[in-house]
């Protein structure tokens, strides 16, 4: 089975109604506007989609901030990209980031509801996550730890309820493995230097990770990719910001060996690199 996994693309622009200026988008505005539009090039989610249609994988994942506030606008501008792949054949899979959920305001909300609906093929929508899709073997477990926070955090929280589905899921035997996709890392090796950007809520997770019961996380958020697993594949793989770095993960997995392996695709060269 082929995976490609990519995040962070971060579409932006100005503020584009009045109210932009009295809630948390107009702190995404400032920033995109002298720095982040000077970091990240939207054409190479251009190249990624033209990769992805290319290769044909069984599965395309995206894990989130497909925005950089949240706005109608910046939604539009990445759906008309990603539209290709949304009426190919690939099974495309998306979770909102922070970015995308940036704030409480109706119509943002309303586009990210709208985009997490179009991309995964209206099967499944926001407000019936969390889900189970089961994608050629592969259980995939959709989580959504995203949610509006104040003006100087872009925390992430696994709920109550969150917790308790996923200790629901992990309780029943495992018949095919299962892949946790979300938009925030599981693990967080400096939780005290990160505390504004951090994940909170994810100790059962990681137990259940170190148990095998979840064989995979893959995740966005942290601009710089990783790849942290054991012999096997398992642990977790972050894709970065496709926008900022110009690279995406492919990821097989052989059901024969049990065992996943991942490269790292440079779209500005189009060739693979070993991770």
């Amino acid at each position: 089975m082929k995976i490609v996994h990519f995040s962070d693309p971060h579409a932006g622009g100005s503020a584009e109604d009045w109210m932009a200026y009295i809630d948390k988008r107009w702190v995404g505005v400032f920033n995109y506007r002298f720095r982040r539009r000077f970091r990240h090039d939207l054409t190479l989610l251009e190249k990624a989609v033209d990769y992805i249609l290319s290769v044909k994988p069984d599965v395309a994942v995206c894990t989130g901030d497909l925005t950089s506030t949240g706005q109608p606008g910046e939604f539009e501008r990445t759906l008309a990209i990603l539209e290709p792949l949304v009426k190919s054949d690939i099974p495309l899979i998306y979770l909102p980031g922070n970015h995308d959920c940036y704030v409480k305001r109706p119509k943002c909300v309303a586009a990210m509801k709208n985009a997490v609906s179009h991309l995964n093929g209206k099967e499944y929508n926001f407000d019936s996550l969390p889900q189970i899709r089961s994608i050629g073997g592969v259980d995939f477990l959709m989580l959504n730890t995203s949610r509006p926070s104040n003006l100087l955090c872009s925390w992430g929280f696994v709920s109550k309820e969150d917790d308790l589905w996923i200790e629901k899921v992990c309780q029943t035997e495992k018949i095919r493995p299962r892949i946790l996709v979300t938009h925030y890392p599981m693990f967080e090796d400096h939780p005290v230097l990160r505390v504004r950007h951090r994940l909170f809520g994810q100790k059962n997770i990681l137990k259940f990770m170190q148990e095998n019961k979840i064989d995979l996380s893959l995740c966005g958020h942290v601009h710089k990719p990783y790849c942290r697993v054991d012999a096997s594949g398992r642990g977790e793989n972050c894709a970065g910001s496709v926008t900022r770095n110009g690279v995406l993960s492919s990821i097989e997995y052989d059901p024969a060996s049990g065992k996943f392996e991942f490269e790292s695709v440079d779209l500005t060269q189009c060739r693979a690199i070993n991770k």
